[in-house]
């Protein structure tokens, strides 16, 4: 969530957060009845997250959101709406503990995020070490893969031209060895 919200600052309210996840409930009313549906708005990677964390916790018998959840089937919700009723609740938990870690920290809104850094070392002045060495000169002379790759016993003025037939043949097998029948 801190990634993709980057900092709580551009929220105004819990209401905003949760239209920004997609937990906020949109309303599909026709006449008196009140329909809420799921929203299929927002950023869905936050609303995965805040989905398993419902789906999580209500399967943990003795856990804050089975209890909210298990207190609001009885008020007539179904199991989706009881979901969404849960998500909207941790996305609200989420919101105020971002308020709270921007609130009593440096820039960035989390705790440890300051203008200076502290790592150790990490200042120019208390380098332990130098900067890398460069890596060797390019040489000046053009090197080409007959030179690079002279077969042995060829000597050097003979390795830049072409081998002609008669010597390729001495490098070449005779053929397959012929098997005797015994």
């Amino acid at each position: 969530m801190i990634g993709d919200v980057a900092t709580v600052a551009r929220f105004p309210s819990r209401d905003h957060v949760a239209a920004y996840n997609g937990t906020a409930p949109v309303e599909v009313s026709s006449g008196e009845k009140k329909i809420y549906r799921l929203s299929l708005r927002g950023n869905r990677r936050l609303n995965d997250a805040i989905h398993m964390a419902a789906i999580t916790q209500i399967r943990h018998k003795h856990s804050d959101g089975r209890g909210y959840y298990e207190r609001k089937i009885p008020e007539g919700k179904t199991h989706k709406e009881a979901l969404r009723c849960l998500k909207r609740r941790i996305s609200d938990a989420l919101y105020a503990r971002l308020r709270a870690d921007a609130s009593k920290s440096g820039p960035g809104g989390q705790p440890g995020n300051l203008s200076v850094s502290r790592a150790a070392g990490s200042h120019p002045v208390r380098q332990l070490f130098r900067p890398a060495t460069p890596g060797p000169a390019p040489s000046l002379r053009a090197t080409t893969a007959l030179t690079q790759a002279i077969p042995p016993g060829l000597p050097a003025n003979k390795a830049s031209e072409p081998l002609d037939n008669n010597e390729n043949k001495e490098m070449t097998c005779s053929g397959p060895p012929q098997l005797s029948a015994r």
